[in-house]
């Protein structure tokens, strides 16, 4: 019996010292993130001089933070706001393209058996590991050859290509969709298309919309085919917009000290603004992302 005793004891403290020790490592992760982000928040309510002399986590002012928007959104004449503007456009129309092309698809790769179909599966799924930077090169020199550069599709059509969004529908369509169902459809007169449109598609609404974020946040945050693709800083989406911003900042370059030139706090700022639609988008979809995401976990 005592020796009983003593082998609990000794479960109990190993039991206590292991979750002690995940508490620890969990708690030095968050620290980690947290609290540059905390930092980044307070840094825009700030002013260039009390950012640098005040404590790093003290509150600033309304009237500095008020001071730092204008002076963003003053910037050139108002480039920010055009800049914002820009990422819609290319974000949103990729997104429509996107989803026209990557669902269908991936139903079809799913739950119709036609010739090649081994094939362009296997196939996208070996594009879906080349890296994306590899192919704005060839992306550039093929829209060069049909004088497309600098125009607004140069942008929206190569981030329509979407081989992760092909793959994650099908993988929905064929875990999660009964395909006597579909039979069933088929049987009462359905052709191909309005199987796909009623039936198939309001229960693929999960999908749809996990497809979506995903391809919005990678085109709101698409930094590199923007800028190499628009020479002009007229057509600069946000993110490639934040390399004016920074370049005209005197910390990093001393040069662009003057009337134009942008402080610590109001480029912090800016990089809250490029990131806040992205974070809208989320914890508006967070429900949809959720059932999109756990949806095909089981085999019907």
């Amino acid at each position: 019996m005592p020796a009983l005793s003593t082998e609990r004891r000794r479960a109990n403290l190993r039991g206590w010292s292991g979750r002690t020790i995940a508490g620890v490592v969990m708690t030095l992760f968050v620290l980690f993130f947290a609290i540059p982000i905390v930092w980044l928040l307070l840094s825009v309510t700030k002013s260039a001089k009390a950012l640098t002399v005040s404590n790093p986590f003290s509150v600033g002012s309304w009237h500095d933070l008020v001071a730092n928007w204008h002076q963003l959104f003053g910037f050139q004449d108002g480039a920010v706001t055009t800049w914002i503007a820009n990422s819609a456009v290319y974000a949103v129309g990729a997104l429509v393209i996107t989803l026209l092309v990557s669902i269908p698809a991936g139903y079809a790769l799913a739950l119709t058996e036609f010739k090649l179909r081994r094939a362009l599966l296997v196939l996208t799924l070996v594009v879906m590991l080349i890296p994306s930077t590899a192919l704005v090169l060839p992306i550039f020199l093929e829209l060069n050859g049909i004088g497309l550069i600098g125009s607004p599709l140069s942008v929206v059509l190569p981030m329509s290509f979407f081989p992760f969004g092909v793959y994650l529908t099908y993988i929905y369509f064929s875990t999660s969709i009964p395909r006597d169902l579909l039979a069933a459809a088929r049987i009462d007169g359905c052709t191909e298309v309005q199987v796909f449109t009623r039936i198939a598609l309001p229960l693929g609404a999960p999908i749809v919309a996990l497809v979506a974020f995903f391809s919005f946040v990678q085109n709101w945050n698409n930094f590199f085919l923007p800028f190499v693709m628009l020479p002009s800083s007229d057509g600069y989406p946000v993110q490639v917009g934040l390399t004016s911003l920074l370049a005209a900042t005197p910390a990093f370059n001393p040069s662009s000290a003057g009337s134009d030139s942008i402080q610590l706090p109001t480029l912090a700022l800016a990089t809250i603004v490029s990131i806040l639609p992205v974070l809208v988008v989320f914890l508006f979809s967070q429900r949809f992302l959720v059932a999109g995401m756990t949806a095909g976990g089981t085999k019907e």
